[in-house]
């Protein structure tokens, strides 16, 4: 059985074929990679693949595909179709797609092209596997310096409860559901077994640091502003802040344990990735 990681060079793909390769042959791992030179050494084998013309000859022989969705906003929902499409004609048996978090209910403005790609690939006639990601523990603790260096954390997600995860959490899901049978048809709703805060993010990095580090809630056009001002572009500034206001309204809570039950342990801690992120910033 052949299986196959499209964006495999990126953060998550990268570790979903580290983990891969403890669970299956390596020579049954394909990473498809917009540049193949860069998994020089990675010991597996690498085609060329681009989510705008993806080629229906590079998924020969796959299996299953991990459809990890790309980061140009705007333009996935075509993205991921023209993948589908290349996908049923190449013949691929199952499709797993990293999906968001309640997508279908979600006032996060990422839903939509999530959905978009979700009703495709049920359009397919493709067997597919769904996981729907909530946020990575990262997309936050990736401030962790700044806060440290302003001596305040700040955001805009209010008092909601944020249920994220790892990426290597995420990873390992994946991982775990492209190795095993048994999910077809199946939308995973993943999240972290602990949920916080942002007022307890910012306890958290106190705690470790042994520094007063607060969290500031902000207006979303003032957090905004705030972000443009770091050299954040004034598009995605907007998009950041706007999901942060979505996380006020619990977008990013769940605690059905879903993750966990799949990997077959906790999620990482907060606490740990905290740890991780403060050591990096020293």
């Amino acid at each position: 059985m052949k299986i196959a990681v499209t964006g495999a060079t990126g953060q998550l793909g990268h570790l979903v074929v580290e983990n891969l390769k403890t669970k299956v042959p390596a020579e049954t791992i394909i990473a498809l990679v917009r540049t193949p030179e860069k998994t020089a050494g990675w010991g597996i084998e690498a085609r060329p693949f681009d989510y705008n013309s993806p080629e229906e000859s590079s998924l020969q022989g796959v299996d299953k595909l991990l459809l990890i969705s790309g980061n140009e906003l705007g333009q996935r929902s075509r993205q991921h179709a023209n993948v589908i499409a290349a996908a049923k004609a190449a013949g691929v048996k199952q499709v797993v797609y990293t999906s968001l978090l309640h997508a279908d209910r979600s006032s996060l403005s990422l839903a939509a092209e999530h959905l978009s790609t979700e009703n495709a690939l049920k359009e397919s006639g493709v067997a597919y596997t769904i996981l729907r990601n909530g946020w990575y523990t990262e997309n936050y603790t990736g401030s962790v310096a700044g806060a440290i260096a302003a001596g305040a954390f700040i955001g805009s997600a209010g008092e909601g409860k944020i249920s994220s995860a790892a990426r290597a959490d995420f990873a390992e899901a994946a991982a775990v559901v492209l190795s095993t049978e048994g999910h077809e048809g199946k939308t995973y709703e993943l999240a972290g077994d602990e949920s916080y805060t942002l007022a307890g993010l910012a306890a958290e990095i106190s705690k470790q640091t042994g520094t007063e580090i607060p969290y500031n809630n902000l207006p979303e056009t003032e957090y905004a502003k705030i972000l443009v001002s770091f050299g954040v572009p004034e598009v995605f500034a907007a998009a950041i802040a706007g999901w942060d206001t979505g996380a006020s309204k619990n977008d990013l809570f769940d605690d059905g344990h879903v993750l966990s039950k799949l990997i077959g342990r906790s999620t990482t801690p907060l606490s740990k990735v905290v740890a991780d992120a403060i050591l990096s910033a020293r």
